[in-house]
C-alpha cells in the first residue's frame, strides 16, 4: 500500500532540504548528460553536415539500448569491479566505468568526419548509449538506497530531485555544447563539433569527482536476501556441487526480480503497470526527437535553442519539478499523472501554433516553457511511482525493468518520428497534433487499471 501523508506546505518542502537530496542532485545529472552527446547534439551534429531527416531520426535507434537495459540489470545488481567495488562501492564502482567508456568514445568521436564515416560515428554513439544505460540501471539503484523503504515523502521528494538532476544534466549540458560549438564555428574551427565533444569530456571528469561525495550504504541485507534466493533454488536441484550452484545463481540473478515483481503486485496489476509504462511519454519522445530539426529548420540559431530550450527550459523544469514533488506528496502520484498526460497533449500543441504562424521568439519560449511543466510534472509522477513499486532486494534490476518499458515505448517508436514529418511532407503542424494524440491511450489505460493498483491518495 503507497500512502502520501498531507502535511502543511512548509514542512512538506523542507524534505528538499535534506543533505541526500543534493547527492540525488548530483546522481541525477550524472544520468541525464550522455543524452546530450546522443541527443540534441547528434542530431545537431548530423543535421549541420548536410544529413536528412529520416537520417537524423533513424540514427536515434541507438537510443534503443535503454529498453533493454534490464537484459543486464542482474548482473550490475550481483557482480563487483574487480578492485573498484571494495575502494568506492559497488554502485558507485560501475558508475565510473562507464563514465570512462564513455570518456574514451569521446575522444574517439573527435577524429570522425560524419559524412565519410557514417557508420563509425554511429558505432560510437551506440556505445555512448550502452554505457549511459547500463550506468543508469546503477544511478537509479543508488538514488533509491539513499531514501529508506517507509519514508514515502522523502522518495516522492528525492524522485523530483533526481528528475531536476537528469534536466540539469541533459539542459545544462546542452547549453554547454551548444554555445561551445557556436563559438568554435565563429572563431574559424573547422571541426567544431568534433572539438566541443572533448570540451565536455572536461563535465564528464567533473561529475566523476563529484560522485566521490555520493555516499553509498552498504546493503548486507540485500545480499543475504540474494543468497537465501540461490540457497532455496540450489536446494530444490537436490545434490549440491558446481553446476547446481551455478544454476542456482544464474535462475536467481535473472528470474527473482520478475518473480518478485509479479508477486508483490499481483499479475493483473503488474501486466496493467507495464502497459502503462510503455505508452506513457510516447507523444512526448517524438516530439523531442524532433524538436532541436523543427527549430533549425523554422530559422533559429544554436544560441537561441540554447537560450530558449536549454536555459529557459532548465529553469523551468528544475521549478516546476520541485512543484510537482510537492503535488505528489500532496495530491497523490495518480493525480500527477493523470494532470500530466493532460498537460503533455495540450502544450504538444503549442508547437502546432508555432510551426504554422512561422518563427516567434515569443511563442516559442511560451511553447518551451509549458512543455517543460508537463515534462516535469510527468517525470516526478513516474519515477516516484515505480520507485515506490519495487523491491529493495532488486533495486536496481526491477527500476531498470520499468524504465526501460518506459524507454522502448518513447526509442522504438518514437525512431521514425523523421521519417513521420518525410511522409507529412514536411508538415510540422500536423506531426504536433499527431503527437499530442499519442498521450491519450496511456491516459485511458491508467483510468481502466486505476482502482486495481490500490493506491491511497489522502
Amino acid at each position: 500500500m503507497i500512502e502520501f501523508k498531507k502535511q502543511s506546505l512548509s514542512e512538506t518542502f523542507a524534505v528538499y532540504f535534506d543533505i541526500r537530496m543534493l547527492r540525488i542532485l548530483l546522481l541525477g545529472a550524472i544520468s541525464g548528460f550522455p543524452w546530450v552527446l546522443i541527443g540534441s547534439s547528434l542530431s545537431l551534429w548530423l543535421k549541420e553536415e548536410g544529413l536528412s531527416r529520416s537520417t537524423i531520426g533513424w540514427a536515434g535507434l541507438i537510443f534503443g539500448v535503454y529498453a533493454f537495459n534490464y537484459l543486464w540489470a542482474p548482473l550490475i545488481d550481483r557482480l563487483q569491479i574487480p578492485f573498484l567495488t571494495k575502494k568506492i562501492g559497488h554502485r558507485r564502482s560501475w558508475i565510473v566505468l562507464m563514465q570512462v567508456a564513455i570518456l574514451i568514445s569521446l575522444a574517439v568521436w573527435s577524429f570522425i568526419n560524419p559524412v565519410e564515416n557514417l557508420a563509425l560515428l554511429i558505432s560510437v554513439g551506440l556505445i555512448i548509449a550502452i554505457a549511459s544505460a547500463t550506468q543508469d540501471i546503477t544511478v537509479d539503484a543508488l538514488r533509491i538506497e539513499q531514501i529508506g523503504e517507509s519514508e514515502s515523502k522523502s522518495m516522492a521528494a528525492g524522485a523530483a530531485m533526481a528528475v531536476v538532476g537528469w534536466w540539469s544534466g541533459y539542459k545544462l549540458g546542452g547549453v554547454i555544447a551548444l554555445f561551445t560549438a557556436e563559438y568554435l564555428e565563429n572563431i574559424g574551427v573547422i571541426n567544431y563539433w568534433q572539438s566541443t565533444f572533448l570540451i565536455l569530456g572536461i563535465v564528464v571528469i567533473l561529475m566523476n569527482i563529484g560522485l566521490m561525495f555520493v555516499h553509498e550504504p552498504v546493503s548486507i541485507d540485500r545480499q543475504q536476501k540474494q543468497k537465501e534466493t540461490d540457497n532455496l533454488i540450489e536446494n530444490k536441484l537436490g545434490s549440491k556441487n558446481i553446476i547446481t550452484s551455478l544454476a542456482a545463481w544464474i535462475t536467481s540473478t535473472l528470474g527473482g526480480p520478475i518473480i518478485s515483481f509479479f508477486k508483490k503486485n499481483g499479475f493483473s496489476i503488474a501486466v496493467g503497470i507495464l502497459g502503462f509504462v510503455f505508452l506513457f511519454k510516447i507523444g512526448e519522445a517524438f516530439l523531442g526527437r524532433m524538436s532541436i530539426v523543427f527549430y533549425k529548420e523554422i530559422g533559429f540559431s544554436k544560441g537561441d535553442i540554447a537560450i530558449y530550450s536549454k536555459t529557459l527550459g532548465w529553469i523551468t523544469t528544475v521549478i516546476f519539478t520541485l512543484l510537482g514533488g510537492l503535488f505528489v506528496i500532496r495530491s497523490g502520484v495518480l493525480k500527477a499523472m493523470f494532470l500530466a498526460g493532460i498537460l503533455m497533449a495540450g502544450t504538444n500543441l503549442l508547437f502546432t501554433a508555432l510551426a504554422w504562424t512561422g518563427k516567434s521568439e515569443l511563442l516559442f519560449a511560451v511553447a518551451v516553457i509549458f512543455d517543460d511543466i508537463a515534462a516535469a510534472f510527468a517525470t516526478v509522477a513516474f519515477v516516484a511511482f515505480i520507485s515506490l513499486l519495487i523491491d529493495r532486494t532488486y533495486t536496481a534490476t526491477q527500476y531498470a525493468l520499468l524504465a526501460s518499458i518506459g524507454t522502448a515505448g518513447r526509442t522504438t517508436l518514437a525512431s521514425s518520428s523523421g521519417a513521420l514529418v518525410d511522409w507529412l511532407n514536411g508538415d510540422w503542424g500536423i506531426f504536433f497534433i499527431l503527437t499530442a494524440i499519442m498521450v491519450i491511450p496511456s491516459l485511458i489505460l491508467l483510468w481502466v487499471i486505476k482502482d486495481k493498483l490500490n493506491l491511497r491518495e489522502k
